[in-house]
């Protein structure tokens, strides 16, 4: 049985005027180092301490390029789903009440949910992070 789904696209914006994408389809290639490049360039990295980009997204699943300055900090007081970070580039420090790591580049770990988190970055860092909805 083939079941066909509604490809799904991010449209334009002025902060990203070739912001037309797929986000959801059948099969979708996420260039990264294409992305990389995009997030760099873009004034966000220039004016903030980090800048994102969703490069997949569907109802059970989120996946985030995300770049980060030095001594970035992202945390998340009630997390309600499970999540893993991959480091591209870069290096971050992950601070939970269990414990505390650092996570450098070719490295992944996952987190479960309702496991309060920061995640710090050591130093300029690119990581992927993947949000899958918890079912508990």
């Amino acid at each position: 049985k083939i079941i066909y789904m509604e490809e799904k696209y991010n449209e334009a914006t002025i902060n990203r005027p070739e912001g037309d994408r797929p986000v959801d389809a059948p099969v979708v290639l996420i260039d990264i180092p294409d992305f990389i490049k995009q997030l760099k360039k873009e004034k966000a990295w220039d004016k903030n301490d980090r800048n994102a980009i969703t490069v997949f997204k569907n109802d059970k699943m989120r996946v985030i390029l995300v770049a980060m300055h030095k001594k970035a900090e992202m945390t998340t007081e009630h997390p309600e789903n499970i999540f893993s970070l991959q480091v591209i580039d870069g290096k971050v420090k992950l601070h939970t009440s269990e414990k505390t790591i650092e996570v450098r580049e070719e490295q992944l770990f996952v987190l479960h949910a309702n496991i309060p988190y920061k995640v710090e970055a050591l130093k300029k860092s690119i990581f992927l992070l993947t949000v899958v909805e918890s079912t508990v």
